[in-house]
């Protein structure tokens, strides 16, 4: 890592390992932005409304992810790291105009929706996601850092307690669906043992049975390029 390559979730390397958890968060959401898009332009997919129940549980897992960032998250920071509190201010109105975009992406799965609907909704949803989680990434990581690994942990698990169970079910295979092997070992070693088998069976059937109808028309999907240094 150097002062020339800021952290980012796209590029792994320039994180500390106990980031990595957040940071395969915004690497799912990413890829599942990916998956929409493919899947709202594909000519086999048929009715949108079979992807819906896949969409569902994405929406429920960023809507916790973000409401977990506004209601505990963000206030920490701002307590423990004296500038985070400017520095946020980038990120206002982000997660109010990400809701407006996936409730549009819902109206277009929805049974009767017109078919020309889905691809400007998913389309606009992907844009808004890249944007603020580039931006989100900027301003939290370096606040992570003067957080220090043992707190910022202890607040990683405080975070995790208020998941609802349908979130809970849904987080580890998706975090974990085609994410880089070293990362994904990294934090599954944090996962009680139980729970670790747990997720890589029972869970992983039911996680992989709402994706099949996405994989199915579109195929998988290759993970973007990374960026060109500047």
């Amino acid at each position: 890592m150097t002062a020339a390559e800021p952290m980012s979730s796209e590029r792994l390397v320039t994180l500390p390992g106990h980031f990595h958890g957040f940071a395969l968060m915004h690497i799912a959401m990413r890829r599942d932005a990916a998956r929409l898009a493919a899947a709202a332009r594909s000519a086999n997919l048929g009715s949108p409304e079979r992807i819906g129940a896949w969409w569902r549980g994405l929406r429920d897992v960023i809507d916790w992810h973000h409401h977990s960032e506004d209601e505990i998250l963000w206030p920490e920071l701002r307590r423990a790291v004296p500038s985070f509190a400017a520095a946020a201010a980038a990120l206002d109105g982000d997660h109010a105009g990400l809701d407006k975009a996936m409730d549009t992406v819902g109206a277009a799965l929805a049974p009767g929706a017109p078919a020309t609907a889905l691809v400007p909704a998913a389309d606009a949803f992907g844009g808004l996601l890249r944007d603020h989680l580039a931006t989100e990434e900027h301003v939290v990581f370096p606040a992570f850092t003067e957080l220090g690994e043992q707190r910022y942990l202890a607040l990683e698990r405080r975070l995790l307690r208020t998941a609802p169970p349908r979130v809970l079910g849904h987080l580890q295979p998706w975090m974990f669906d085609a994410a880089d092997p070293t990362s994904a070992a990294h934090v599954a070693a944090t996962i009680p043992p139980p729970v670790r088998l747990l997720g890589r069976t029972v869970l992983r059937r039911r996680y992989e049975r709402l994706l099949a109808p996405v994989v199915r028309h579109t195929g998988p999907v290759p993970p973007p390029r990374p960026k060109e240094k500047r």
